[in-house]
């Protein structure tokens, strides 16, 4: 096996070794803003998934979704995860940005059945909007 096939393998144990520990983290921490920031990308990944799958989301939507989830999962950033706290924050901001993107074409229903994490945080990240 190569080297580079090895560091990608172990790149992705890592990536999925630290998205448990967030999912761990996220059900056993108090509610607060410590929760909300941990269970937050999880849940923006998850929507995103389930959103491309959605029949009523536009195709634009779906791309952008789409380029975000491979985004999030590439072992590829421009942070790099194992920087303390700023690591997964272009991972965030990208999601996030797809997901503000796709909401403006999304019907509120779908999008809300689609989060799964507490209403709130997806209002938030949102917006008002109707």
């Amino acid at each position: 096996m190569p080297t580079w096939w090895k560091l990608l393998l172990v790149a992705a144990a890592l990536m999925v070794a630290g998205w448990a520990a967030l999912t761990i983290l996220a059900r056993r921490l108090p509610p607060g803003l410590l929760r909300d920031l941990v269970e937050f990308l999880p849940a923006c990944v998850t929507t995103a998934r389930r959103l491309r799958k959605e029949p009523s989301v536009p195709r634009r939507a779906k791309v952008a979704l789409a380029i975000a989830v491979v985004w999030t999962v590439s072992p590829i950033d421009l942070l790099p995860e194992f920087l303390p706290v700023i690591g997964p924050l272009d991972d965030i901001v990208v999601i996030a940005l797809a997901l503000r993107y796709a909401a403006r074409a999304v019907p509120r229903d779908v999008l809300f059945e689609a989060w799964p994490a507490e209403d709130r945080l997806l209002e938030r990240l949102v917006g008002g909007r109707a």
